[in-house]
């Protein structure tokens, strides 16, 4: 063909391995056409008949030239809307340094510290922030939405209450709508009674357990609660409180007027609105409570050297490790935009928090004032950003006179919402006065607003004036210059390690290329800048990308139809559960509550399960890591008047596309049953089967994994559920925007679509690669796997393989042999840092064994790399085994090794500096140097310290 129609193809850059480089690894494995392997591993009975039926590739230019004219469909009006959204200024410096920087959204989740220091560090800030905030005295490192977090703690009083009998939670009646259905939602799986109504008119029963109250409220207003929270102490009732983190640099935290928990978002800490995500929510609470908080503590501890390192806290570990009975099901974070909101906190200062505070607040109080010389009643006597204005009959024409001037408001039948924000100019306010003059048949010249702005402007009382101080520990005074910023930034990416500098090969998370191209819309303003709540006809932009990704993945899953609502996996599985719950319902079998789950399956399964009330009996896995098919059926037998469902992994978490998929569907069915397919590996269906075709009714998909959205450091991440016909009109909807029918779910998530602006990167995604280049995609991660396979065998015993001898897109190593002279898997984990690899999934599925992934992302030459460095290990191991090296002081022992230990004055080791640090050439010449020798975790279990310990406490960190 003449090069005048040569189009580079996006699939060629996506997929790893060249044409040499493939006939060489399929040489290697002992075939001669990647179809043959495909065929020998994936069941013929369950592959796909046609090609998926996708719209061509496009190249890279072109889908960029098409989502510029996407992207102004979108009228980005200035939004007054608030409701728990605001527009922002992101700082250039952490757009540019943090958002669009691989080196930090490429990160995976900090499970390995000595390769994490820099993102734990940033986390670490974040708690701090947040407990210095709020007044608390312990955070977590993030959680999904503000609407999640309020549910988390709901769910974290219920368990804390003393009278155990008490079920009902009352909640302010003016908290936002989606924080109230997304609390509906959860209370339903426990049997909790919402009580909604006037928090000083709770009444004197002895079945409350818990409050929730909103602050500033709903709509603005602010209370005192401190007296309110005394009397509810006295009758053992927990208090939380939903909280405006900004608004705390000006009011008193919650934490001083004894609020239990505190919720919120950190969206007002510079992350766009992005039709409403991702954002991170965060979490406060009591020391007393600390192995009750959900999600992630980042604690300091000390390596190796005793000197001062961070690491993940044990809770983060029990989520997984208690299964059903975990406290929460929490997986994802919002990691990256966590960090984000700490960075804007470092940068701005506590000085120039309480600016932007006190300029949002002094805007909306000369708005007041101005409204009010206009004969406008304005029904909030103190109140923070924003306004409640009676407007009466003008309602109509008010709405079409904002929407001239390009201004959305929040409308509630007389009585308009203007909430201010960080972006907000005296020049706004007066557009905006100037549209209700008009209504009054005024204008501005009719009140002197520049005198009103000479006034104090502030109605906050004088008792809820914040008087205490806060972010008072250096990283949040020093870094104000852009350069110092820069620096800053700069300096903790240099401790991590990411998809930068080699491949992640985690099983089960799939560590794959995100594409600078599919990166690059979700920054444009035009997706950044728009509310969740705007009007319908602004958002058509927004509305063909979920439109169009909505038909694609259910022509990729074989389903009817998607909800974008769950923002993370874990919250797909909850969603999807509650789902087949409301089904069931429907069919008058509401009794239906039991969930089959096998034993390999992930810690979120079963925790899934019992968040939507289900009773999780776990079913056996055979010899060969199957689900062990006789014990399957014998308990769906005996649990077949209660069967809800089942759970199941595909391929499954051992790495093996399992025989009878198709019989177990089908045996779930005869039952009365419906089968939940965990969509973690995806990575390997995609284009050669479906969990549809395989006869599944429901399956959560990680976009943050098969559809390239990055971890960011463990999150955003996106767990859109797809289901069949006869589940779709049980979808979650929403209470502001309607997405789906009246016999939906109650929502799963704050936003309508989740967290929608990422939505953009797996749309790209799937764009470029079209149907061609997604199937090939499928096969090449299970190339990639099997030429693994291949090269390892021969050094480590395979846990697993299906009937044909080969593996999925993931295989296990089995080290458990090697306890016998002490090394442990966790060793090997070490070892590899200093190789500059981080380590495969470690003692999961299996206790003692890796679960390695390469993705289709990796070339020949990377994958060569990681074997090598793999093989060198087991050599470092025989050399224990054969009694060359000593048992306890050896090179996986000491592993890993920091540039100060190998450089230090004296080396009183058994093996040499070079043998340290620079095991193989390749590792001479891309050395990744592990930031800190290794983290002693139980030491930091003990005493969990999970804010920045002041200055004077880093030389000493030891005594902790």
């Amino acid at each position: 063909m003449s090069e005048i129609h040569f189009q580079e193809k996006f699939e060629e850059r996506h997929i790893g391995p060249s044409t040499d480089e493939t006939e060489a690894m399929l040489e290697t494995i002992g075939l001669r056409h990647l179809d043959e392997l495909i065929d020998e591993t994936v069941p013929a009975r369950i592959r796909v008949t046609h090609p998926l039926q996708l719209p061509a590739a496009q190249t890279e230019v072109a889908y960029l030239r098409k989502m510029k004219a996407v992207a102004d469909k979108n009228k980005v009006f200035k939004s007054y809307i608030g409701q728990g959204y605001y527009d922002v200024i992101l700082p250039g410096v952490i757009q540019r340094n943090v958002f669009e920087n691989p080196g930090w959204y490429t990160q995976y989740t900090p499970y390995q510290a000595e390769i994490a220091q820099g993102r734990l560090q940033a986390l670490l800030n974040f708690q701090t922030m947040v407990i210095d905030l709020t007044g608390m005295e312990i955070a977590n490192a993030s959680l999904l939405d503000e609407a999640t977090a309020a549910a988390e703690a709901m769910f974290m009083q219920y368990g804390l209450r003393k009278n155990k009998s008490a079920n009902t939670y009352f909640v302010v009646e003016t908290v936002f709508p989606q924080t109230l259905d997304v609390l509906r939602t959860r209370a339903l799986s426990y049997g909790i009674n919402l009580q909604v109504g006037n928090p000083f008119e709770i009444p004197d029963t002895d079945t409350i357990f818990g409050v929730l109250v909103q602050y500033p409220d709903g709509d603005g207003a602010l209370s005192d609660y401190k007296a309110l929270v005394e009397q509810l102490h006295v009758r053992d009732i927990s208090v939380c409180a939903v909280a405006d983190l900004l608004s705390l640099t000006l009011l008193t935290p919650p934490g001083e007027w004894g609020a239990d928990v505190v919720v919120g978002s950190t969206q007002r800490f510079g992350i766009p609105m992005g039709f409403g995500g991702p954002h991170a929510a965060y979490l406060a609470t009591k020391e007393a409570y600390k192995r009750n908080i959900p999600g992630r503590i980042i604690g300091v501890t000390v390596d190796s050297n005793g000197a001062y390192a961070l690491r993940m806290a044990l809770q983060t570990r029990e989520q997984h490790i208690r299964r059903d009975k975990a406290s929460s099901n929490i997986c994802t974070a919002q990691a990256l935009l966590a960090i984000m909101a700490g960075f804007y906190a470092a940068y701005h200062g506590p000085k120039g928090l309480r600016k932007i505070a006190g300029r949002i607040h002094g805007l909306a109080t000369l708005a007041d004032r101005a409204l009010q010389q206009l004969g406008y009643r304005q029904l909030n006597a103190s109140y923070f950003d924003t306004l409640r204005v009676e407007v009466g009959e003008l309602s109509g024409p008010l709405h079409a006179e904002a929407l001239n001037n390009e201004i959305n408001l929040l409308y509630r039948g007389a009585v308009v919402n203007i909430s201010m924000d960080e972006t907000t100019t005296y020049e706004d306010v007066e557009a905006l006065i100037r549209v209700f003059a008009k209504l009054k048949g005024k204008s501005l010249n009719d009140i002197d607003l520049a005198a009103l702005a000479e006034d104090n402007l502030s109605v906050i009382p004088q008792t809820l004036l914040r008087t205490s101080r806060y972010l008072t520990h250096p990283v949040f005074n020093s870094f104000h210059s852009e350069h110092e910023m820069l620096r800053y930034i700069k300096s903790l990416e240099a401790r991590d390690l990411s998809l930068c500098h080699s491949m992640i090969p985690l099983g089960s998370c799939t560590m794959k290329l995100n594409a600078t191209t599919e990166m690059v819309p979700v920054t444009w303003p035009e997706f950044g800048g728009l509310h969740p709540f705007a009007p319908a006809d602004q958002t058509g932009g927004y509305m063909q990308i979920i439109s169009e990704l909505n038909g694609w993945l259910s022509e990729i899953t074989g389903f009817a139809k998607v909800s974008f609502q769950p923002n993370s996996g874990a919250q797909g599985e909850y969603a999807g559960l509650m789902v087949i719950r409301a089904y069931h319902e429907s069919l008058g079998e509401g009794h239906r509550n039991v969930v089959l789950i096998p034993a390999s399956a992930h810690g979120t399964n079963p925790a899934s399960a019992s968040m939507a009330g289900m009773q999780v009996v776990v079913v056996r896995c055979d010899e060969r890591g199957n689900i062990d098919v006789g014990d399957l059926r014998a308990k769906t037998e005996a649990h077949a008047a209660n069967l809800a469902a089942v759970m199941v992994t595909y391929p499954s978490t051992h790495g093996v596309f399992e025989e009878p998929i198709v019989e177990i569907c089908d045996l779930i069915h005869q039952y009365g049953g419906q089968v939940y397919m965990d969509g973690a590996n995806m990575n390997a269906q995609v284009g050669l089967t479906s969990p549809g075709l395989i006869g599944a009714d429901v399956c959560h998909l990680n976009l943050h994994k098969t559809f390239c959205i990055p971890h960011g450091g463990g999150g955003p991440g996106m767990g859109p559920i797809g289901v069949a016909e006869h589940l779709v009109p049980f979808l979650p909807n929403h209470p502001v925007v309607e997405v789906s029918s009246a016999q939906g779910i109650s929502a799963v998530s704050a936003a309508p679509w989740g967290s929608a602006s990422i939505l953009l990167i797996s749309h790209a995604y799937i764009a470029m690669m079209g149907s061609e280049g997604l199937t090939r995609a499928t096969k090449f991660a299970i190339l990639n796997a099997n030429y693994l396979k291949t090269r390892l065998e021969s050094h480590y015993p395979i846990l697993y393989a299906g009937v044909n001898g080969r593996c999925a897109h993931e295989l296990i190593l089995d080290c458990r042999a090697f306890k016998t002279i002490g090394i442990e898997v966790g060793d090997i984990a070490k070892r590899l840092m200093d190789y500059g690899f981080h380590a495969p999934t470690v003692s999961f599925p299996v206790a003692g064994t890796l679960m390695i992934e390469p993705t289709e992302s990796e070339s020949k030459a990377e994958l060569d790399r990681f074997c090598d460095a793999l093989i060198a290990i087991r050599g470092e191991i025989a050399a224990i085994e054969q009694g060359q090296s000593d048992r306890e002081n050896n090179l996986l022992k000491g592993a890993p090794h920091t540039i100060a230990m190998v450089c230090a004055d004296t080396w009183d080791r058994p093996y040499t500096r070079s043998q340290a640090a620079f095991p193989l050439s390749f590792v001479r010449d891309h050395k990744f140097w592990p930031s800190v020798g290794r983290v002693n975790d139980s030491q930091g279990d003990r005493m969990l310290i999970c804010a920045c310990p002041p200055v004077d406490a880093y030389d000493q960190v030891e005594a902790y």
